[in-house]
């Protein structure tokens, strides 16, 4: 991805999360404009990030699906100013084979589907013929009902099924097997105790043979262990939930403080990839 080699299991790679909406949980409407979203994005470069994720569709628990236009208008807007001055792969958070379209021929490198390909039937085929990577994420129902659907005999087991699913669907319509990422879902139509047995049974997801990707910075469960309920105050809950997902075998981490879990990446990786590597 724009000529950086990606050594999984050798270190832990950060995604710097980017949202230009008015209404995502942490921080909806802070980068919501070009030039605000052009700095974060220099910030968390400048900070270590290694992806810059931007997703113009908040999918907190009841957000409301906007338009196609409006997406790609906040999409399009941010990633053609960054596109120029930023080096790093940049990914788009969408759920749209027309916005994932739009966004590769403006620039984007990769594709981040909440939805793990199945909202949008034309996603994977679209992925496929633009060759590029994709990030399959698990989730049942959409953000507005997914809440309500956490009953799980096994969660693990239904997790890794799922993705196993996507990941046969995708390559049979041509996406490169080497190009898929996986991501378990932590948060979406999962409860505070499902969100825990994820990081403690995460490794079992290495069976799939595909990168892995955890997405817990600031997010609820953080805030309910620490009884926090600002979500730009669960830092440091985010650093131990980081440490946890490294143990455990994750390889990409999306994140919102790129400096401090540039930190916490850098010390978890010289405590545990040998020992990983190993076994």
């Amino acid at each position: 991805m724009r000529d950086r080699c990606f050594h999984w299991g050798q270190q832990t790679y950060l995604m710097g999360v980017l949202n230009v909406t008015p209404d995502s949980f942490s921080d909806g409407g802070e980068f919501n404009n070009t030039a605000a979203a052009l700095a974060q994005a220099q910030t968390m470069v400048a900070a270590g990030a290694d992806i810059i994720d931007i997703g113009g569709q908040s999918t907190r628990p009841g957000a409301v699906q906007i338009s196609l236009a409006e997406e790609l208008d906040r999409v399009m807007s941010v990633l053609q100013v960054l596109r120029p001055v930023i080096t790093l792969p940049i990914s788009v958070d969408t759920t749209r084979s027309a916005v994932a379209r739009t966004a590769v021929a403006a620039g984007a490198d990769l594709i981040n589907d909440i939805s793990g390909g199945t909202f949008d039937s034309e996603m994977l085929p679209t992925v496929a013929e633009l060759d590029v990577p994709i990030i399959l994420m698990h989730i049942r129902g959409n953000p507005q009902t997914m809440q309500q659907q956490t009953d799980y005999q096994d969660v693990m087991g239904e997790i890794e099924s799922f993705l196993a699913k996507q990941i046969a669907a995708a390559t049979a319509v041509g996406v490169n097997p080497d190009k898929i990422i996986i991501d378990p879902g932590i948060g979406f139509a999962k409860n505070y105790e499902q969100n825990l047995e994820i990081f403690r049974r995460l490794r079992s997801l290495a069976a799939l043979n595909c990168p892995i990707l955890i997405g817990a910075s600031r997010k609820s469960f953080i805030g309910r262990i620490l009884n926090q309920p600002d979500p730009k105050a669960r830092v440091w809950g985010t650093a131990a939930a980081c440490c946890a997902a490294i143990f455990n075998g994750a390889d990409i981490l999306r994140v919102h403080d790129v400096q401090e879990m540039r930190d916490v990446s850098l010390v978890a990786d010289a405590l545990c990839r040998d020992k990983c590597e190993s076994k």
